[in-house]
């Protein structure tokens, strides 16, 4: 089911505009090697993610995206597609990262987005929780990862 945010630009959605059951998809981005060399290099440095050699020898079979560059991309798709600059106040934390299926070079991601929960605030009326399940897919629709973050909303306005 589309949501009425789907016909909201990002930039314009308010907690309103979060409706539970809701599903949208956003995407893509492909998975460039260099970008998981460069990731793996400086914060995820196992054999992996930055060998291509011991990689091609491990359990994996080749190459791999750490899965913290999995969640990066999955941000960003997140965060251009479905926040709002307008209104997303802060989130105070995720539940549930899980990580799938290996992520490869190659590969182009997009997420699947549901909204789980959107529940008013009783102490501050103006602003809402909305809690979803983001789903990274793969090009084969495959999914890769999935994470249930929490977003603080503000309100649409009254005028």
């Amino acid at each position: 089911m589309n949501s009425p945010a789907s016909s909201v630009p990002a930039g314009g959605r308010y907690f309103e505009d979060y409706l539970p059951g809701s599903v949208q998809i956003f995407g893509s981005i492909t998975v460039n090697e260099a970008e998981v060399l460069e990731f793996a290099r400086r914060f995820d440095p196992q054999p992996m993610h930055v060998d291509p050699e011991a990689a091609a020898r491990g359990v994996f079979t080749g190459l791999i995206a750490s899965g913290w560059h999995t969640a990066g991309i999955m941000m960003r798709l997140f965060a251009d597609n479905f926040l709002s600059n307008e209104s997303s106040i802060v989130s105070p934390g995720v539940d549930e990262l899980r990580w799938i299926q290996p992520v490869r070079p190659g590969d182009i991601l997009r997420i699947r987005v549901t909204v789980l929960e959107a529940k008013r605030s009783q102490s501050k009326p103006d602003r809402g929780m909305v809690r979803t399940l983001i789903e990274v897919l793969n090009q084969n629709d495959i999914v890769v990862m999935t994470v249930k973050p929490m977003n603080l909303m503000r309100c649409r306005p009254t005028a």
